[in-house]
């Protein structure tokens, strides 16, 4: 027993708790939630007022040490919390919703817990990425979590093309203030037809799941401004013919391009058409010209 009335750990090894927390619902919270955040000696939060809240709600006093977490002190004190753990300390990790260090604070710790030796442990709960998928109508069997999107434009649209051709369904989140261009720039990328979902604070009182294709949904959310957390789920690309070759790609960017379609946007929607990365098509494109005009 400690001197403020707590049983220490049994073993004296510090523990991290990576905690699980409602995305949502605070229904939805697993009960081992509760009995960690009572029995830490340190939590860590990325919000300590939502800590609060959630730790009223489910009926629990914390009594350890209460410190913020987050992006931007994530870095400064980490060394903190380690130093804690290495001396015996029970520390609970949680962010405002779902899974720790899941395009939420946490890498850090653990990466550094694991490098020292700490036990890492984890207390399951819910996920908005796996919560999307399972409403959204498309395939689950194989899937890629790609986190936000970059903020810029072009980097935006440079990591869109470099997944156009995936053939995993895709999962990302959003903010809403950049969900219309998000929305835009995935159906320029992947084509405007590509089936999709938003799917809008999930578990929640205004729950929504928005499906259709990529260019639809871009018209509503600039239309709509759509509020909320958002998770994006997009279907993969296409299954790549076998038949298709570099030539096949050219020959169809030449045809478009003697319709009057700009050579970019001739690359671009032959690969998407034929589910090859625009790049492979832009260097076939190049590489024929060349031969075609070795002076050029």
């Amino acid at each position: 027993m400690r001197e403020d009335g707590r049983v220490a750990n049994s073993t004296g090894d510090g523990v991290l708790v990576l905690a699980g927390t409602p995305i949502g619902d605070v229904g939805d919270a697993p009960p081992r939630l509760a009995a960690e955040l009572t029995a830490a000696d340190v939590v860590a939060a990325e919000d300590t007022r939502r800590l609060l809240r959630l730790a009223s709600s489910l009926g629990v006093t914390i009594a350890g040490r209460i410190v913020s977490y987050f992006e931007g002190n994530e870095s400064a004190r980490t060394p903190e919390l380690l130093s804690a753990l290495t001396d015996g300390a029970r520390v609970v990790l949680v962010t405002d919703a779902g899974m720790p260090s899941v395009s939420d604070p946490g890498y850090r710790l653990v990466a550094a817990a694991v490098e020292a030796g700490v036990r890492v442990t984890a207390v399951p709960g819910p996920s908005a990425v796996l919560t999307a998928l399972a409403v959204s109508g498309l395939p689950v069997d194989r899937f890629c979590f790609e986190g936000f999107p970059p903020r810029r434009p072009g980097e935006r649209s440079r990591t869109f093309e470099a997944l156009a051709a995936e053939p995993r369904t895709l999962v990302f989140f959003e903010s809403r203030h950049r969900l219309a261009e998000t929305l835009a720039a995935m159906a320029a990328a992947f084509g405007a037809d590509r089936p999709a979902a938003v799917c809008r604070e999930l578990t929640k009182t205004h729950e929504e799941v928005r499906r259709g294709p990529l260019g639809d949904l871009a018209s509503w959310a600039t239309a709509d401004g759509p509020l909320g957390e958002i998770t994006l789920v997009v279907q993969g690309a296409p299954p790549r013919s076998a038949t298709v070759t570099p030539a096949d790609a050219v020959a169809q960017v030449v045809e478009r391009e003697a319709a009057g379609v700009r050579r970019k946007e001739a690359i671009a929607e032959v690969a998407r058409e034929l589910g090859l990365p625009k790049r492979e098509v832009y260097a076939a494109v190049v590489a024929a010209k060349a031969t075609d005009d070795p002076d050029a």
